[in-house]
């Protein structure tokens, strides 16, 4: 999840600029009509991809996915569960604990011998948006205000992703750790795995055993976009976990072929790149309102890098990326020419982009260290790996083979190590 500075986006000095690239909301065609839902209810970019198919006479990938991780049944109970509801009130109850029932769901999964790829992390994605669909298009027996509407998707959503879920046990290292969903899904492209949310569900809970002690972790998934990011997905996970003392927060994404790095420096600035829903943005990093928001242009990783370097983990070489860009100095941020290099920011000096770029990784460094620097957490450590990017399915038709399953296995697993040294 690396992107820098992509010119094609007009740039606008001073300003976060969000860039709308294609209709976030729209109806949906050819869905069949259920109880209480209309299916011509606009749904989100994300949700129409429910219906991506790899072939022509294939099944949708989405569904055969949440069928494939033994979810459908989860997503059905939830869907008549609503359609009974009465009440806001119990459609708040309703959103909360069928969000974190599918989350909960998810991690022990991931932890099953007998589960069908247990280090898939597709099918918690598409059953998400299965259940977010359902509550977008259901038509209650009450009048529901559409800010009521988005309120139970977003406490639905959140508590799907474990961000609501970060309860650390006693006496013990405690490691705050964030994946994320799979990206770039058009075309062919949609049975797209992200190994960093791979190895979110592997560590929610987890407890390890090191040299060091006693390691408990508490993970949750971060969604790819701008939207979410604005209305403090981060801040909210983070903020909850920094509450219990942790140890560390690491931030989490797929990066570069066939290495993981650790990022030196995280960045304040939006490079455009387009998000789940098509959505794009380009300026400075907002602040999420009610967290603690430092204006640093870069902050600076605090992990224990040489520990992470020499920790032996295998199979991919561990680097430690210390590239960063910013405007020079003179010109509005967003325009002008960018210098790039491996030393020190200049004082002053407005970023363009972090080690690990300017997307959503790269923010999701950034929020999670400014809101650490804003509460004086001095002594957690703080930063970001990327991982090495997954590749697909040999076979374009394909959902998964051996190889695919193998690689998303050794990095998932990968992380485990190197977080469990942080």
């Amino acid at each position: 999840m690396i992107r820098k500075l992509r010119s094609v986006i007009p740039p606008a000095a001073g300003l976060s600029v969000l860039l709308v690239l294609s209709t976030v909301l729209s109806p949906v065609a050819h869905a069949q009509p259920a109880p209480c839902f209309d299916p011509n209810a606009p749904t989100t970019v994300e949700e129409q991809r429910l219906e991506d198919r790899l072939t022509p006479t294939g099944p949708a990938v989405g569904p055969e996915l949440v069928r494939l991780g033994g979810f459908d049944d989860d997503v059905d109970r939830f869907t008549a569960q609503l359609c009974a509801t009465t009440s806001r009130t119990a459609a708040q109850q309703l959103a909360n604990g069928g969000g974190t029932g599918l989350w909960r769901a998810a991690v022990q999964r991931a932890r099953s011998a007998q589960a069908w790829d247990a280090y898939d992390d597709r099918p918690l994605y598409w059953a998400r948006l299965q259940a977010t669909k359902a509550l977008r298009q259901w038509q209650p027996s009450f009048a529901l205000t559409p800010v009521e509407r988005a309120g139970l998707v977003d406490r639905f959503d959140r508590a799907s992703r474990g961000v609501t879920d970060a309860r650390f046990g006693a006496g013990v290292r405690r490691v705050a750790v964030t994946g994320f969903d799979p990206f770039q899904l058009s075309g062919t492209s949609v049975r797209r795995s992200n190994p960093a949310g791979a190895a979110a569900l592997q560590l929610d809970g987890r407890v390890v055993d090191t040299p060091r002690g006693r390691v408990v972790f508490q993970a949750a998934v971060l969604p790819v976009l701008w939207g979410a990011f604005d209305q403090g997905v981060v801040e909210r996970f983070f903020g909850t976990a920094a509450e219990q003392a942790p140890h560390a927060f690491v931030t989490v994404s797929q990066g570069r072929p066939a290495r993981f790095d650790v990022e030196r420096w995280a960045g304040r600035w939006r490079g455009g790149f387009w998000d789940n829903n098509d959505v794009g943005a380009f300026g400075p990093v907002p602040d999420a309102a009610g967290w603690p928001q430092p204006a640093h242009e870069f902050i600076e990783t605090t992990l224990p890098v040489d520990r992470l370097l020499n920790a032996g983990t295998a199979p991919f070489p561990v680097l430690f990326n210390r590239s960063f860009c910013e405007w020079q100095p003179g010109f509005p941020p967003g325009e002008g020419p960018v210098d790039c290099r491996e030393d020190e920011p200049t004082p002053g000096a407005a970023a363009a982009a972090g080690s690990g770029g300017d997307y959503l990784s790269n923010e999701s460094m950034y929020r999670a260290n400014r809101l650490r620097v804003g509460l004086g957490a001095t002594g957690v450590a703080g930063g970001h790996l990327h991982t090495p990017e997954l590749r697909q399915p040999v076979d374009p038709a394909a959902l998964t083979d051996a190889a695919f399953e193998q690689e998303r296995r050794a990095i998932a697993d990968q992380v485990v190590a190197l977080v469990s040294v942080t």
